[in-house]
């Protein structure tokens, strides 16, 4: 289930180089908080409050599933970490930066952190400008107003001047429209399903997801696997077909991409492994049928993590019926990808360690995969 929630983010400056300032704090809150979905355009506006140089302002749209408290705290840390000092009872002041959350979705927050929507918002007008421009249809969750009819009423009369330079947003550093299909691979337990669902989600792709989950034979096989390893083999085959084949038949205007946890390729990788010769022979000549026929991913990307970290992952996520697998087998099905791997000569391929990665809780550690993933 997505648990993001989009986060509205003011950003000012008036000391030093403005324009470098918010350009800094842009990058910082999208290397450390989350995906920084719309810039507005940036204005030269007066202090209000008190007497000092202009400020430049904007707004973002922010992205992410870390808890708005927890946003604020990442704010807080930027702002000092770009040399803001806050002096007590001083009030308003210039500053090298300043970030302020405005609204988080549509939700009403009153912590001691934090208060949303900002108290103050709909009383500036350097905030209601250049967030009309990114959120026209956001509405006040208790003014019950759109940004129009608030910058309307409001009562500030400061003069906004616009100015001619866009501000860049750092997503944009990573590039995916070469591709028109990606594969992630990996062993059991190697993190493909959380990749891929986390570029699915920031980059505004289709996700295939593989249905094991579905598969009854898949409880049996790690219970008896002589006697099931054939049934399970085949179903995974055929479903993996199914899907390949009619997810990639359907176009999707409103995505960019397609991204899949997995290549139909690992059926043949795992058969070899689970099944006899006389059946894995057979299992060969029927796989080859349907895989000449099926689209191919432009990139096939590896995770590749070491046994220890696999175990780990596997129990960690905590399906009773993986929890008994061997490392031999794990072990197995490695050697069986790399090998393969090792003398593909039709696929773009990118094998990626991460055994010493966490990418699902560091946003280092995910975006430095990103950086490899479109090096």
């Amino acid at each position: 289930m997505d648990t993001r929630q989009k986060i509205y983010i003011s950003l000012g400056s008036n000391k030093g180089d403005r324009l470098k300032n918010l350009q800094d704090a842009i990058n910082l809150i999208f290397n450390k908080i989350g995906k920084i979905n719309i810039i507005s355009k940036v204005y030269n506006t007066p202090a209000v409050g008190f007497k000092g140089d202009d400020f430049l302002n904007c707004c973002v749209v922010l992205e992410t599933d870390i808890a708005p408290e927890n946003v604020m705290f990442g704010l807080l840390e930027i702002e000092i970490s770009m040399g803001r000092v806050r002096e007590t009872n001083a009030g308003y002041q210039s500053r090298i930066i300043d970030l302020d959350v405005l609204f988080v979705d549509e939700v009403v927050i009153n912590t001691k952190i934090l208060q949303v929507p900002h108290p103050e918002l709909h009383k500036r007008r350097f905030v209601l400008k250049p967030l009309l421009e990114i959120a026209p249809k956001l509405i006040h969750p208790t003014l019950n107003q759109n940004m129009t009819d608030l910058l309307e009423d409001c009562e500030d009369t400061s003069v906004l001047e616009p100015i001619n330079i866009w501000l860049k947003n750092p997503s944009k550093q990573f590039q995916f429209s070469n591709y028109n299909y990606i594969a992630i691979e990996g062993n059991i337990g190697a993190g493909k399903t959380s990749l891929a669902t986390m570029i699915s989600n920031d980059f505004n792709a289709k996700l295939i997801l593989e249905r094991f989950a579905e598969n009854p034979f898949l409880p049996k096989f790690y219970e008896d696997a002589k006697r099931y390893a054939f049934t399970l083999e085949m179903s995974f085959l055929a479903d993996r077909y199914q899907q390949i084949s009619d997810d990639l038949s359907q176009l999707d205007l409103f995505k960019d991409f397609i991204i899949s946890d997995y290549d139909i390729y690992k059926s043949l990788i795992f058969s070899k492994i689970t099944l006899p010769e006389d059946e894995f022979k057979l299992y060969r000549k029927l796989f080859y049928l349907m895989y000449k026929d099926i689209a191919k991913p432009e990139l096939y990307v590896y995770l590749y993590q070491n046994i220890q970290r696999l175990q780990e992952n596997i129990k960690k996520r905590g399906r009773e019926y993986e929890l008994n697998i061997e490392n031999d087998y794990l072990d197995k099905i490695n050697s069986g990808y790399l090998e393969f791997l090792k003398n593909q000569t039709d696929l773009n391929v990118k094998i990626i360690d991460i055994s010493d990665r966490d990418f699902v809780d560091s946003r280092e550690d995910y975006l430095w995969i990103l950086a490899q993933i479109c090096e």
